[in-house]
């Protein structure tokens, strides 16, 4: 019997609706009956203690007790070594929640506002959550949200998928989930935003794969995709004065196969090219230089709205 069936889906669990859920409720009822072990044997051996050794009269003495090196090495090591191995199993947990596979079949552009969401589908498609639309994502492959705000911290929560993941404004957080099987899952907003926070409330709602890329390539209700956009604005903005898209050496560095690459500055650090370092480089240029090329390209922050950053960084990603 493994410790997560101690934990019925039914009580007061949320189903799990996602494998890692499964790992993650594993953990939590682990802590929950070790936490219950110690909690039996840390009163009761004080009440037996009490109870054995209390006083029976005003002139009893107790015997004198030196310290045990061996006892006290024991009850601090076994801690330690029960406490360490937890800190790793939660982060090897973690790291699953926080990093998204290679084959993702959905990438959503997800913004939070007072008291509502916008999501946006690769090819703009959009939907605003005050209409009751639901997300929807594909039943059996994984999803990836890129999440960000306009206003004030959000919070992405969804408790069928034990996941978790603050929108935050000027910034892009990411948030990935696979749903095992076909259903609507609800989605909280966990930090509260206002007088309206208890309504940001909206539906995930995973369809079976095949169904999703009907929908997808379906009529669709928004404009143009976010790659088009931004590749107009890339042309506007003549961007391509200075950065290659076929992999050629120009003033800036190419575009070609930069997301996802590993960049490495004139001072001496590295980062993986993600959507934050894409977003700090469009609008603070100078922030971090690559190595081997000039500080040469202008600053943008004031000039590109957010939805103008996220439509270049769709259009930089699809430049294979």
């Amino acid at each position: 019997m493994s410790w997560s069936s101690l934990i019925p889906a039914t009580s007061f669990m949320p189903i799990q609706a996602t494998e890692i859920a499964k790992e993650v409720d594993l953990l939590y009822a682990f802590l929950i009956i070790s936490s219950l072990v110690s909690f039996v044997i840390l009163i009761g051996g004080m009440t037996w203690f009490l109870i054995k050794f209390k006083r029976t009269s005003l002139d009893q003495k107790s015997a004198y007790i030196t310290h045990n090196n061996f006892a006290e090495f024991l009850w601090s090591f076994i801690p330690l070594i029960i406490m360490m191995g937890i800190f790793y199993w939660g982060m090897v947990i973690f790291e699953k929640l926080r990093t998204p596979p290679e084959d993702i079949a959905a990438e959503i552009h997800v913004t939070g506002e007072q008291w509502a969401w916008t999501y946006r589908y690769a090819n703009g498609k959009e939907f605003y959550s005050s209409a009751n639309d639901p997300m929807i994502v594909p039943a059996g492959k994984a999803t990836k949200l890129i999440l960000t705000s306009k206003d004030v911290i959000h919070s992405f929560y969804v408790p069928a998928f034990r996941t978790k993941q603050d929108a935050v404004p000027g910034k892009l957080t990411q948030l990935w989930f696979e749903p095992k099987q076909p259903g609507e899952y609800i989605v909280f907003c966990t930090e509260y935003c206002g007088t309206k926070h208890s309504g940001m409330m909206i539906k995930i709602k995973a369809i079976p794969s095949e169904e999703y890329a009907a929908w997808y390539h379906a009529e669709k209700k928004g404009a143009d995709s976010p790659a088009d956009l931004g590749k107009t604005l890339f042309a506007q903005k003549a961007c391509a004065s200075c950065h290659s898209i076929d992999g050629a050496r120009i003033v800036g560095p190419t575009m070609k196969g930069l997301f996802g690459s590993s960049r490495k500055f004139a001072d001496g650090s590295q980062t993986k090219a993600d959507e934050n370092y894409l977003r700090e480089s469009i609008l603070v240029s100078s922030a971090k230089i690559v190595e081997g090329y000039p500080p040469a390209m202008p600053v943008f922050q004031g000039q590109l709205s957010d939805e103008d950053v996220a439509n270049l960084i769709e259009y930089i990603k699809s430049i294979k």
